[in-house]
């Protein structure tokens, strides 16, 4: 089985690469639904995120107000690497429960695991290929105002505590550019499918 990482930044169009991946074949997971997984009322990293931050994270359902939480983080550096102290390593262990699962029933699969920083963390070591969605600075900016409602500010802090997207490259054996027409990335995508296939084979 082939372990493929995909990552990029902020709306660099990753999940649009992700889903295109799956369409063709691939098995993804998301390591951003993961991470949302984890820290529901139950979880282990819920508890200590509580902990950490204090009740005021919370919404009136009990839940954890995400958009709350990312705005005491995202303005810490210290406070992000205690959040991720605890985030990671659950997730990182869904991860491999799901590699692993996926690989004793198909051995020949494509098993693409998507998330943002797996440069940043180490952990595109765990995967035998790397891939990269590229897009601009700029278009990184206009597509999280549009996506995720959030002030120009918000985003600007978020990828700032983000390896830039020019660096991530040395990293990546394949590049996704993303910023120009869907179906451009979409041809691109057909061709990095058909090169990881051969992979496999």
């Amino acid at each position: 089985m082939l372990r493929v990482g995909l990552t990029g930044g902020l709306a660099s169009g990753k999940s649009f690469v992700g889903q295109a991946l799956q369409d063709l074949g691939c098995h993804l997971l998301k390591a951003d639904d993961l991470g949302r997984q984890v820290l529901e009322p139950g979880q282990p990293a819920f508890h200590q995120a509580v902990q950490a931050f204090g009740p005021e994270i919370l919404s009136p359902d009990g839940s954890i107000d995400r958009r709350f939480l990312g705005q005491i983080v995202f303005s810490d550096p210290t406070k992000l690497a205690l959040l991720n102290s605890f985030v990671h390593p659950a997730v990182i262990a869904l991860e491999e429960a799901w590699i692993q699962s996926l690989s004793a029933h198909h051995p020949a699969a494509i098993a693409v695991v998507e998330a943002a920083i797996l440069v940043e963390t180490g952990s595109y070591r765990r995967f035998d290929k790397l891939v990269l969605a590229f897009c601009t600075t700029e278009q990184q900016i206009e597509r999280a105002i549009r996506r995720d409602g959030l002030s120009r500010e918000e985003i600007v802090a978020r990828l700032a505590r983000q390896m830039p997207l020019a660096e991530k490259r040395t990293y990546a054996q394949y590049v996704i550019d993303t910023s120009g027409p869907k179906e451009d990335t979409l041809a691109q995508v057909r061709s990095l499918y058909a090169e990881l296939r051969r992979i496999t084979q």
